[in-house]
């Protein structure tokens, strides 16, 4: 049932996917310039979580009611939207303000930039993107047998979605952490944080206007 024909086939197109350029990497970027590697990982691992959720929803049948209902699909999308763009407004407000992106090595202010705030940002980022629910509706079922237990099968796949979009979010965090100081100059700061900002809002905004799945 785990192992079967369609395996390879998804692993293939969930890592593919996964290596995709999206908010997922944007935020997993930003958070880790931000406060180090943990707070990078932490993210990774948050955004990942949110994946079992949207496998548990999809395979009760929820997802199906969400696409379904015009109004439920509306709410979703615009919490969605709304968390993002004030993800980006505050990206802006801190480059407006040329506050600096501390990496490891570099003084964080603790309180501030505890883990749970990364973890916030990555989950939420993810259980609020109605984007997610369509995609894991129209795409998990592709490879569920009828035989197949649809919960089980589901939390399966989503685990191997966790598995290898994590190994592609902390190779991110690596990398970027490996240039050290380099990305805590000021003006280095001020650019990742406006181009976020812009990018975030940009989604937000996209994802306000997305059209309801027919």
């Amino acid at each position: 049932m785990f192992f079967d024909a369609q395996f390879w086939p998804f692993l293939l197109a969930i890592t593919l996917l996964s290596m995709s350029p999206g908010v997922d990497t944007l935020l997993v970027i930003r958070n880790t310039t931000r406060g180090g590697w943990r707070d990078g990982v932490a993210t990774s691992l948050a955004i990942c979580c949110g994946l079992f959720v949207h496998a548990t929803v999809s395979a009760l049948g929820i997802s199906l009611i969400l696409l379904q209902s015009a109004w439920a699909f509306n709410l979703l999308k615009m919490a969605g939207a709304a968390y993002l763009v004030w993800l980006g407004v505050n990206s802006l407000r801190s480059a407006r303000r040329g506050q600096g992106l501390p990496v490891s090595g570099v003084q964080v202010d603790r309180q501030a930039l505890r883990l749970w705030r990364s973890v916030r940002e990555g989950l939420l980022s993810n259980v609020l993107n109605p984007k997610t629910v369509v995609f894991y509706m129209a795409f998990l079922p592709q490879f569920i047998a009828p035989g197949d237990p649809a919960l089980v099968k589901s939390l399966w796949l989503a685990g191997v979605h966790f598995v290898v979009a994590n190994l592609w979010q902390v190779t991110i965090v690596v990398m970027v952490g490996s240039a050290g100081r380099w990305l805590a100059s000021p003006a280095f700061s001020r650019w990742l944080n406006g181009l976020t900002g812009a990018v975030l809002v940009g989604f937000g905004i996209k994802l306000a206007l997305t059209r309801q799945p027919v």
